[in-house]
């Protein structure tokens, strides 16, 4: 009971995992219960028991299990994250709970599959239930196969794969055990209703008594198809239609989407490989004189190619014997079983038999021959079967080679073959191009002698016509007469097409001679229309059915279904060529719509007659109705005499234009045109008259289109021999195709012509000649040429220099329309486009070169010697040469070439790819027929291991694309195949290939899906190269697969890899390019003009007609009816012609123009989150990004102003910019509410190429962000994603004006968004192509560095700064320069750790990094000072604290803009500038003259009065501080990093102000910790400087040595007062303190110091400070770099002396003295690590080899003194190291303990206790005297003072009856007394009696309150003398003195001359001016705190001397000498 009472208290989840089952089953209870109370299925409880699920259904315990079903199954439908764990839980349901005895644990676990299938896991379940199939134990099996049965009859053949489910079924009818064979028999049952006879192949093999048993059962299945009756969650739509057909009891009415999809049992079956398991011997059979061993080697080939499905592989030599036997072999019967087994290959292969395709062809057609019907019959199988393996298109040029041969079997068999065909087409895949010229062929059959041959072309017309439709197929049928069309009709409804309306069983039966077995699987599959869906049989219903009715009715009724569907082709055509109308119908017909009086006129002899009578033939023209002008009558009559004869021009002019008319207004056809066009061509040539004739020749070429009219035209000019007459003819023409356009233009039929005009006499006629071929070239390009290659070099020059003009246009868009024949070019502009290319292509004359490849060269293309397989490419290269356009027939030369391609000899196989690349330009498109065969193996070339045979891959692969297109590539398997290789080369030029190549498609073929697997195993291919190209590629394969396709596809891999693959799907899905738009189509309706705006093009080009188009239509109602489609479309121009809609637009513009919507923009940016919506990521717009941002703005902004922005007018644009500035202001609520949506507009307009437009936006962004900074706004990470990187695209315009506002907005962002995200998107920039783009973000990214520190770069500062120096190599100046300059930025805040930062460069670049720095430096030196102060104001203005108030983004530059100025000096009158803390305004001081009389020598003006008072005892005083100290206090870093940065100058000068101003901060107390974080920066800076000083300096003669000293003196004075602040000093870390240990021990050691006279002073302030540097620094940093500075001078050879390593030692002596007080606070564990590798690298026979043992005894001593310390306990401090054997440590430690555990029994503790005083004891007994000086040291020191007096205070304290009389007796009687004051003071402060501030006590016990900081420190450089026991005189205090009374006035009497400069009043060594002068700054400053409003006035009075002040070089010394004179003369 107990027990049970803890388990009780448990919670749910441990109860779970109890050990006592009770405890569980309990829990399992509970938790169900809990599970149902969940509501929200995201719940983080749920995860809490993610990882129990499967303990729950795996319970040992039964009872425990069956409650643990029942809860896995609650949580599994409730629980979201439950799919998580769906292997592992359907794992333990199949292997734990199938095996149960109890039925209701079987049906709990099968239910937990069906759920996990339901929340989308159906293929990880499938998987493990298909794992159980494989148990031993027969209970799992059969759970297994009633699970998978329950879920395909439930869930249907779309959710549950039934591939696997088939392939395993043979095996469980296996089965020994009988219950699994009955329930595999169920199973197949239920499989047959999905898919009825496509399961039979699969089960052919099994038992016949099973087989029958299934037979039966599956007949008594209904034959309606099952439908699904379980939904996925994300089918819900489906499961409510589903459940109201169930309501409704309406079965029939099933949706498609519910049906079961069609499954091809090719499918289903598992390929065969043939190609191994062929005789040995075949090929040699094959061959073989023999008959009957031929026939042996067939018979064995049939056997294998029976299996249904073959292996892929590579079949070329198979087929060619197949051919050989087919096409030569004389035995029929050899022939006839050749035909099978190339039928069954066909079958077997299926689209992988493509390439072979057309190769057999042409023989199985040549063979036809044959009479016996067996062999026809086997000769139809096989070209039937290789026909579903291609297309009809890829076959078309064999058929129609053979269709005019002499033999009528051949042409009768080649008319049913196409009959056949046309079944499996649609009208999509029956294009006019390959239409046209099959039905011309055919026709020529229907009359042919042979009844068979035009039967057999009647049932392929017929066929055709059922396909395509009446309407496309008429055009064809115009001169077939009506007995033969109806013959053609009647076969078309006999026909009963394989792709239509039957179902596929139906049509198999209709192929009459197909092959039974195979025959019907392929039709069934949908080889052929793969890539058509069945959705697409609906329009090839219409043409056929619904057109004719329609057509006709066509002339009766007019109105809008006249229009463009209205006039069919059939209508058209026939009146194209009508029948020739006799004179007396024609004069019948007119005098119908003319006056009798015109006709009678129309020949009469008086020209006045003639003319009336034209008047009034024009009238009865225009008033006719169009459909009732009898066009052919009315130009016969004007023909009639005197017909085109007449003489007088203003009558021909009439009856010209007369002729135009009518032919723009009537039905005019061919026939009508033929009667007219010879007297037109006469009369273009006439001066008065070729107008009109020109005008009317162009409206004929409307009517009847311009290829026919300009063959006409130009064949009658020539035929005349008139030169002006064909010169004006060729210039009409020239026109007339800019406006018709070049579609379907015949060239052939005139190019002889111009040939001929080319050759003549006449000057004009040739130029004219030269201007058509120009216009030509225009539309052909350089394949015009080819046609005048033969004429002579003069003239041919003359064409070039054409050509050239023409180089670079691009063709005008067509203005006219054919108006009456276009209208289905409209319907068909995809068509007529490739029927348009394929033209051009045709129009070139091509060789056969077939005859060329002999045997002999085919011979010599495979032979063995290498040599000679190079003749034979060289021949063929020559052949290719002399052909230069080839056809594509080329024999047997595509199987030789391939195998060149292999060649061993890299050299032939690169001259192979040579061909290759030469064959695609000699054959142009038509090489797509040899991409399987030729072009894939190119692709194989890409895994040589020669780059430079790769590359020629590469080149050769890009031709053949650019001549074929990538369709060709991407279908079939091909290329997975290639992509399945692994090769890694292969795979990464493949991939990398694919990646430039798919971005290019709109749309691919579904067999690109294919390549996936190999895709993601190429993610984790060893190869990084090949990782990185497949991560490039996966974008590109998702635009046309989709997310989920892919990952459905990842889902098949194993677990580890799926996750993989899995997450970087998801961050490919971020980066899917966008689909390139659709190519704009050559007709009027889209090109008439172009708009000014690209991007609004883009936007509209869907919708909308441009403005040209529009006034066409307005102004003619002919064409406008004809596009009625498109003139509907453009509503929003048609609105701007009304003035009065614009009067009530501009009253509606009254109101607000945005509507506050609350949470409008945060369900916006979860909209964009969830993927709702398109992500705003682009590289150019698309037109659906326009429309939805169209769409979102539609509930929040005016409508008025909706229509402004999105029209595409840019004038509408700037109006519409123009009213967002206005309403700024006002509406800034409403602009911050709709702020994402603004700004994704202005993106838009980033696309746009009008500059007007770009600058009102950029106006509009500078005050948009100048206001939210105002708000205080910041933008959203989703607002600044859609629009800064866009923004940063304009930072490289090549336009000045827009780079620099582009550079001002970047500025003003980072007030409202955060720098260092900015910093992010900027670097994205330098990824830009653009060079100005790339320079301009370098530019601002040393910016952003200078002013916000290294902070600022991301994600880390080493990365951004890598990418960054990686700029420096780039090939653009101004790039590398930017760069330079960056990184240079970069060095001035860090120093030499940039060279770490930037990791490697190149020598050249690293020269030119440290060539910018060291000019920098010197830049730096002579630049104002003044510019620190800009930096320090600029930083207080971006201080958010900061009270300066904002002002308009250009009257207040903020810092950003004043970083990229650096060089600028000029700053806006209006700012504030508050001085700097550690400057001179020498300007204004020079400039002051309100100082009156005095004569004090200060440098700034400022109260003086306290100075006047009398200085006998200084009274404490407070210092004056900064009155902004605390303003910039908050920003402080920055400037601290630029001092910091100076310290380490290369000029004296400028590393003395710096060291001045650090240790201005340093001397007080309360402002020293903002040097806090910047300890190792400063050190780093002046050790560099000391290293500097001791390479540089000291070589450099010219220098004054005494520069040189003062510039130690400063360094030596900063560090002593920095090591005597504990804190700070405590920050040094170890590499630091090595580093300057080391510095400051060669210094020591320097010789040249000692030739100096104030040498050896500066060696004892080195001494003083190193003591300083081991006692207050961190004791483990200070000990740990001792260490491995001794280790490193040992090691070295020459840098260091014997000398060195001693004082090292001597180093580490004195902190083994300090040992014993700093044991409990060092990192022993540190120390022993360096030790430990000490040894390591000095083992104890190394040290003892040295010639001093001073290092082992230091060891040793080190040691010991550690063990005495610590005891026993040392051995735990030996954690850090890692292998403990490399030296002898830890056995001497061992050693070292043991030793003194015996020595003291134990007693180690109070031993080292004793010791250790005993060791204090001798050294304050040997060191006494030694201290005091110290002490005394410090009293004398100014800001050491307090301090050193607390320690002699202490100190007498402790030792009472020392003697210090012997040191106060060294100084002064003033020292003196100050020190007994002093120590009262600390004495009444210790007693509470009194207390004083610590700075007044500071300021107090130091030297007067005006002395420099520098004095102090100056004079403790000789105090120092004392520590060696050297006496302190006592003039150097009154010297001291001296200077401060001179200071103050009290010794104002001597006479100028006699005055010493300021410089020599300091004790040696001394300080520069500025240094002494910091104070007197302090004092101007606490004056400034007082009256600041005096101070600004003051200010704005001098700006000109400001100005002036920042272009002095402040640190030129002598300069400030003088000027010091002048103001001291000047306040005299």
């Amino acid at each position: 009971m107990g027990d049970e009472c803890e388990w009780m208290k448990l919670p749910i989840d441990q109860k779970c995992e109890h050990k006592v089952w009770k405890a569980r089953l309990n829990g399992y209870e509970e938790a169900a219960k809990l599970f149902q109370k969940i509501q929200d299925e995201k719940s983080p409880e749920w995860s809490k028991y993610l990882g129990l699920i499967k303990k729950f259904v795996t319970d040992s315990n039964a009872v425990a299990q069956l409650k643990g079903l029942e809860a896995a199954l609650v949580y599994i439908g409730n629980a979201h994250v439950a799919g998580r764990m769906t292997g592992e839980v359907a794992s333990g349901v199949v292997n734990k709970v199938f095996n149960q005895p109890k039925a209701r644990a079987k049906e709990l676990g099968a239910e937990i599959c069906l759920k996990y299938i339901e929340i989308e896991k159906a293929e990880p379940v499938q998987e493990e239930l298909l794992k159980g199939l494989d148990n031993k134990n027969p209970k799992i099996v059969v759970a297994c196969i009633e699970t998978i049965r329950k879920a395909l009859g439930e869930f249907g053949s779309k959710i549950v794969q039934l591939k696997p489910i088939v392939k395993v079924l043979p095996k469980l009818f296996e089965s020994r055990e009988k219950a699994v064979r009955d329930e595999a028999k169920l199973l197949a049952v239920e499989v047959y209703k999905w898919i009825r006879d496509a399961l039979r192949p699969p089960l052919q093999n099994i038992n016949s008594v099973q087989l029958k048993e299934l037979e039966e059962e599956w007949v008594k299945l209904p034959t309606t198809a099952p439908r699904q009756t379980r939904f996925l969650r994300s089918q819900q739509d489906l499961k409510s239609k589903f459940e109201q057909h169930q309501a409704a009891g309406d079965e029939e009415d099933v949706d498609e989407e519910s049906e079961a999809p069609v499954v091809d049992a090719y499918d289903l079956l598992e390929s065969v490989e043939i190609l191994l398991k062929l005789p040995k011997d075949f090929y040699d059979k094959i061959e073989a004189k023999k008959w009957q061993e031929r026939k042996e080697a067939l018979e064995a080939l049939e056997v294998l190619v029976k299996n249904p499905k073959l292996e892929s592989g590579d079949y070329a030599d198979v087929v060619r014997a197949l051919k050989k036997v087919i096409g030569k072999d004389s035995n029929v019967l050899l022939v006839a079983l050749g035909a099978k087994c190339l039928a069954g290959l066909a079958c077997g292969l299926r689209k992988k038999f493509q390439s072979y395709a057309t190769h057999v062809v042409p023989t199985l057609l040549e063979k036809f021959k044959e009479k016996k019907p067996q062999v026809v019959q086997a000769l139809q199988e096989a070209i039937d079967a290789v026909f579903l393996t291609t297309t009809l298109q890829n076959l078309s040029e064999d058929v129609l080679a053979v269709m005019d041969n002499k033999n009528p079997s051949i042409k009768q068999q080649a008319s049913l073959f196409l009959a056949r065909s046309f079944r499996y087409c649609t009208p999509s895949t029956m294009p006019k191009s390959l239409l046209k010229p099959l039905c011309a062929a055919l026709l020529k059959q229907i009359n042919d002698s042979a009844a068979e041959v035009r039967d057999a072309a009647f049932e392929a017309l017929g066929t055709a016509l059922k396909v395509v439709g009446e309407r496309l197929m008429n055009p064809f049928l115009v001169d077939v007469d009506k007995l033969k069309l109806d013959k053609i009709k009647e076969c078309s409804d006999k026909v009963e097409l394989i792709y239509g309306k039957k179902s596929n069983a139906g049509a198999s039966k209709a192929v009459k001679p197909g092959p039974q077995g195979k025959a019907a699987p392929s039709s069934s599959s949908g080889d052929k229309v793969d890539a058509h869906p069945n959705k697409t049989v609906g329009p090839s219903k219409k043409p056929s059915t619904t057109k004719p009715g329609v057509q006709s009715k066509k002339g009766k009724g007019p109105g809008p279904a006249s229009g463009p569907g209205g006039k069919g082709k059939k209508t058209t055509e026939v009146r194209e060529v009508e029948s020739e109308l006799s004179i007396e119908v024609c004069e019948e017909r007119a005098a119908a719509v003319l006056p009798a009086s015109c006709l009678q006129q129309l020949d009469s002899s008086n020209w006045k007659e003639r003319l009336a009578s034209m008047e009034e033939f024009q009238k009865g023209v225009e008033v006719t109705d169009k459909r009732e002008l009898p066009c052919q009558a009315l130009v016969r009559m004007l023909a009639k005499k005197p017909g085109w004869k007449e003489t007088n021009f203003q009558v021909m002019q009439m009856k010209l234009y007369i002729v135009a008319l009518i032919a723009q207004k009537g039905s005019f056809s061919r026939t009508s045109a033929e009667v007219v066009l010879d007297g037109l061509v006469d009369k273009t040539g006439d001066i008065k008259c070729g107008m009109k004739a020109k005008e009317a020749l162009t409206a004929i070429a409307g009517a009847c289109s311009l290829p026919w009219t300009a063959e006409q035209v130009v064949a009658m000019a020539f035929a005349q021999k008139n030169p002006k007459n064909q010169a004006e003819v060729l210039n009409w023409l020239a026109t007339a195709i800019k406006e018709f356009g070049f579609a379907g233009l015949n060239v052939k039929a005139f190019i002889s012509n111009v040939k001929t005009a080319l050759a003549a006499t006449n000057p004009a006629v040739r130029t004219s000649a030269i201007t058509l071929l120009g216009v030509m070239y225009l539309y052909m390009g350089a394949p015009l040429r080819m046609f005048f290659e033969d004429e002579k070099p003069a003239l041919l020059s003359q064409i070039d220099a054409e050509f050239e003009k023409m180089q670079g246009q691009t063709p005008p868009a067509p203005i006219r329309k054919l108006v009456k024949r276009d209208v289905d070019v409209e319907e068909a502009a995809e068509e007529q486009d490739e029927e348009e290319n394929a033209n051009v292509q045709d129009l070139l004359p091509r060789t056969d070169i077939s005859d060329k490849i002999t045997p002999e060269l085919v011979e010599k293309l495979g032979d063995k010697n290498w040599k000679i397989r190079k003749e034979g490419l060289d021949e063929l290269s020559t052949i290719l040469n002399e052909a230069k356009l080839i056809q594509p027939n080329i024999g047997e030369l595509p199987g030789v070439l391939k195998g060149r391609l292999n060649d061993s000899n890299k050299i032939l196989v690169q001259q192979t790819l040579s061909i290759l690349q030469q064959m695609a330009t000699a054959m142009g498109p038509n090489i797509k027929q040899h991409v399987k065969i030729l072009g894939i193996p190119i692709i194989t070339v890409f895994g040589d291991s020669k780059s430079n045979v790769r590359m020629a891959a590469l080149a050769t692969l890009n031709s053949w694309v650019e001549k074929t297109g990538m369709k060709e590539w991407l279908d079939g398997e091909d290329l997975s195949e290639e992509l399945k290789k692994e090769n890694p080369l292969l795979r990464q030029e493949l991939l990398g290939w694919l990646a430039e190549k798919l971005p290019t498609l709109r749309s691919v073929p579904s067999d690109l899906i294919l390549c996936l697997p190999h895709l993601y195993s190429c993610l984790e291919d060893r190869n990084g190269d090949v990782r990185k190209k497949a991560q490039d590629a996966l974008p590109t394969f998702m635009m046309h697969l989709g997310y989920e396709k892919m990952v459905k596809a990842a889902g098949k891999l194993k677990p580890t890899s799926k996750d993989q693959v899995v997450a970087a799907l998801e961050k490919a899905q971020a980066i899917v390019p966008a689909k390139p738009a659709a190519p704009a189509k050559t007709s009027s309706k889209s090109n008439a003009a172009r708009p000014p705006s690209t991007a609004s093009t883009r936007a509209h080009s869907a919708t909308t007609n441009d403005d040209t188009d529009v006034t066409a239509l307005k102004n003619d109602p002919k064409k406008n009816k004809a596009t009625g489609s498109t003139a509907k479309v453009k509503p929003g121009i048609s609105k701007k012609v009304p003035s009065k809609p614009n009067l009530k637009d501009d009253e509606d513009k009254s109101g607000p123009i945005f509507i506050i919507i609350p949470n409008a923009k945060e369900q916006r940016v979860k909209d964009e989150r969830a993927l709702k919506v398109l992500k705003w990521n682009f590289t150019t717009p698309r037109d659906e990004y326009a429309e939805q941002l169209k769409t979102q703005m539609s509930s929040c902004v005016a409508k008025w102003l909706q229509d402004e922005m999105f029209h595409p007018d840019f004038h509408h644009h700037i109006k519409a910019l123009t009213a967002l500035l206005e309403h700024l202001e006002s509406e800034t609520e409403g602009t911050v509410a709709c702020l994402d949506l603004i700004l994704k507009w202005l993106t838009l307009r980033f696309f746009d190429t009008n500059t007007s437009v770009l600058m009102k936006v950029l106006e509009y962004l500078k005050l948009i962000f100048t206001v939210l900074s105002k708000e205080d706004y910041h933008l959203t990470d989703n607002e600044a994603s859609s629009f800064i990187p866009y923004l940063i695209n304009k930072v490289g315009e090549p336009k000045d004006v827009i780079r620099k506002d582009v550079r001002s907005i970047l500025n003003m962002m980072c007030k409202v968004y955060p720098a260092s995200k900015m910093f992010n998107f900027i670097m994205e920039g330098l990824k830009s192509k653009n060079s100005k783009q790339r320079a301009e973000c370098l530019e601002e990214l040393g910016a952003l560095i200078e002013v916000y520190d290294l902070n600022v770069c991301q994600p880390t500062p080493a990365k951004a700064l890598k990418e960054i120096a990686s700029q420096i190599g780039d090939r653009d100046t101004s790039v590398r320069n930017a760069a330079l300059n960056t990184v240079v930025t970069v060095y001035n805040i860090c120093g030499d750790q940039v060279f770490k930062l930037i990791g490697n460069l190149s020598e050249k670049e690293m020269s030119m990094l440290e060539e910018r720095i060291k000019r920098s430096a010197k830049k730096s030196s002579t630049v104002s000072t003044k510019q620190v102060e800009e930096k320090t104001s600029r930083t207080q203005g971006l201080n958010p604290n900061a009270s300066v108030p904002r002002k308009g983004c250009e009257e207040v530059p903020s810092k950003l803009n004043q970083a990229r100025s650096n060089n600028s000096h000029a700053t806006s009158e209006s700012t504030p500038m508050i001085p700097r803390e550690f400057q001179l305004d020498l300007d204004e001081i020079e400039n002051d003259n309100n100082a009156g009389g005095c004569e004090l020598p200060d440098l700034v003006q400022h109260k003086l009065d306290e100075l006047y008072e009398p200085v006998c005892i200084p009274e404490p005083k407070n210092r004056s501080v900064s009155p902004h100290f605390d303003e910039i206090h908050g920003s402080t870093d920055s400037t601290i990093n630029f001092v910091v940065s100076q310290v380490a100058s290369s000029d004296i000068n400028t590393s003395i102000q710096a060291l001045a101003q650090i240790d201005e901060v340093l001397r007080q107390e309360d402002k020293a910790d903002t040097m806090s974080g910047h300890i190792d920066q400063f050190l780093i800076a002046t050790f560099m400087q000391l290293r500097l000083i001791y390479n540089t300096h000291m070589a450099d003669e010219k220098l004054n040595k005494t520069e040189i000293l003062k510039l130690y003196s400063c360094i030596i004075g900063n560090m002593i007062t920095l090591f005597q602040i504990e804190a700070l000093a405590k920050e040094a870390s170890m590499g630091v303190l090595k580093d300057l240990m080391h510095g400051l021990i060669l210094l020591m050691l320097d010789s040249r110091l000692e030739d100096l006279d104030e040498g050896p002073q500066v060696i004892r302030s080195v001494n003083l400070l190193m003591v300083k540097v081991l006692e207050k620094s961190d004791p483990t940093n200070i000990l740990s770099s001792l260490i491995v500075l001794l280790q490193d001078s040992l090691l070295a050879t020459t840098n260091n002396t014997p000398k060195f390593s001693e004082l090292v030692m001597k180093c580490l002596w004195r902190m083994i003295r300090l040992l014993p007080s700093n044991v409990n606070i060092i990192n022993v564990d540190r120390i022993l690590l360096d030790i430990h590798n000490f040894m390591r690298v000095f083992p104890r026979e190394r040290l003892k080899q040295m010639k001093s043992d001073l290092p082992m005894r230091t060891q040793k001593t080190l040691l010991h003194t550690l063990c005495k310390l610590l005891g026993p306990k040392i051995m735990d401090h030996l954690a850090l190291i890692e292998n403990k054997n490399e030296s002898e440590l830890e056995a001497y430690l061992r050693r070292v303990t043991k030793h003194a555990m015996a020595l003291s029994g134990g007693k180690i503790d109070s031993e080292t206790e004793k010791g250790g005083s005993t060791i204090e004891d001798k050294e304050s007994k040997a060191k006494i005297s030694e201290t005091l000086a110290e002490i005394f040291k410090k009293i004398g020191s100014k800001e050491n003072t307090r301090e050193g007096l607390a320690e002699l205070y202490e100190y007498r304290k402790k030792y009472s009856d020392a003697d210090i009389e012997p040191f106060l007796r060294k100084s002064s009687q003033f020292f003196q007394n100050y020190i007994e004051r002093g120590l009262r003071l600390v004495e009444n402060e210790r007693e509470g009696k009194g207390r004083i501030s610590s700075s007044s006590s500071s300021a107090g016990f130091s030297s007067p309150p005006d002395e420099s900081p520098y004095v102090a420190s100056s004079t403790s450089i000789p105090s120092a003398g004392s520590t060696n026991g050297e006496e302190v005189g006592p003039a150097v205090y009154l010297e001291r003195l001296k200077i401060l009374r001179q200071r103050c006035g009290l010794e104002n009497n001597s006479k100028p001359e006699e005055r010493q400069p300021a410089t020599s009043l300091l004790s040696k060594p001394t300080v520069p001016a500025v240094a002494s002068s910091s104070e007197l700054l302090h004092n101007k400053l606490a004056h400034l705190r007082d009256s600041r409003e005096y101070n600004q006035e003051q200010e704005s009075h001098h700006p000109p001397m400001q100005t002036n002040s920042n272009t002095t070089s402040a640190a030129n010394l002598d300069d400030l000498k003088k000027r010091l004179e002048r103001i001291k003369s000047s306040r005299k």
